[in-house]
């Protein structure tokens, strides 16, 4: 059923997510409708979905782009299954933008593995890193998943270690010129950026916490199964599935860390999960198996999306 529409990647199927995705954004927008008094304010909430759009064809260009998922639109289908689960994440538009920069850098690291181009690549991951940081300062520790994937591919040369830093120094080079631009003091910006939050105790109902704990749990099962099905994949495809698992645990210490928490900061995670959950589906395995996978995580999305409103 659902399985059999979206195993194929076609304009329709992607039409359909596109779609989806737009009347679950607007059934949040109009919940609160004091935007629609402001140019400005409608402006930016289109942008918001222009770049969540952009995010989720990314996803789905990264994994088919690398050999990570087969010719399916099951990618694009779980990243909207996991907006859906945190409604709140659509007029965060800060971390939507440093979400999207993310993507970018981890296009090019996992496409280090043909090993052409490589410095260029390291140089604009990084430079990708840096600035999403910008939007959301902690989305920093990505740099690591740089210097995993020079050790993976190219960590002879020792060139390839630099460049990172030279990136650091030209994002703040941006940075000191944005903030003189629009005299923004730049050091009680760093200052209100670094904070650490460990607490765990934002939810404002209980929903919230029902939506994480079922995200969690969903998480944890494809992680599994990441886990056990590694050895029968490909052994080229190796790294690229180690730095799409490293990337997810990376979302989760930016969640962990973060101050002004929310599950928002969740969506760090999307990219590398649905992925995951593409490739679970993909093994061959009974339709049946397949079927009980895909009905459950929209349930469940629905469920989570509804009793948040």
């Amino acid at each position: 059923m659902i399985t059999s529409v979206f195993r194929k990647s076609t304009p329709l199927n992607f039409s359909l997510v596109v779609i989806f995705m737009l009347v679950f954004f607007l059934v949040v927008q109009f919940q609160e409708t004091s935007w629609m008094t402001s140019y400005f304010l409608m402006f930016k909430k289109g942008v918001s979905f222009c770049f969540i759009v952009a995010s989720v064809f990314l996803t789905d260009f990264i994994a088919k782009r690398n050999g990570l998922s087969k010719d399916s639109t099951f990618t694009t289908f779980f990243f909207l299954l996991f907006l859906l689960f945190f409604p709140s994440i659509f007029d965060n538009i800060n971390l939507i933008i440093a979400n999207f920069f993310l993507l970018l850098a981890l296009r090019r690291l996992i496409s280090l593995h043909s090993l052409k181009a490589s410095k260029e690549k390291i140089f604009d991951a990084s430079l990708w890193i840096f600035l999403a940081t910008l939007f959301h300062f902690w989305s920093i520790l990505f740099i690591v998943l740089v210097f995993i994937s020079i050790i993976f591919h190219v960590a002879r040369d020792y060139r390839n270690w630099i460049l990172p830093f030279i990136a650091f120094f030209v994002t703040g080079i941006i940075f000191l010129l944005f903030t003189t631009v629009f005299q923004i003091d730049s050091l009680a910006y760093i200052k209100n950026s670094i904070s650490v939050n460990f607490a765990l105790d934002y939810f404002t109902n209980n929903y919230q916490n029902g939506a994480m704990s079922i995200y969690a749990t969903i998480a944890l099962f494809f992680i599994i199964s990441m886990f056990a099905s590694l050895s029968s994949r490909p052994q080229i495809l190796h790294t690229s599935y180690k730095k799409v698992v490293a990337s997810f645990f990376l979302g989760v210490v930016i969640y962990v860390i973060s101050d002004h928490k929310s599950n928002d900061l969740l969506l760090f995670t999307f990219a590398p999960l649905a992925i995951m959950a593409t490739s679970h589906i993909e093994i061959p395995q009974e339709k049946l198996k397949q079927e009980i996978v895909v009905y459950v995580m929209i349930a469940c999305s629905m469920f989570a999306f509804f009793t948040q409103l």
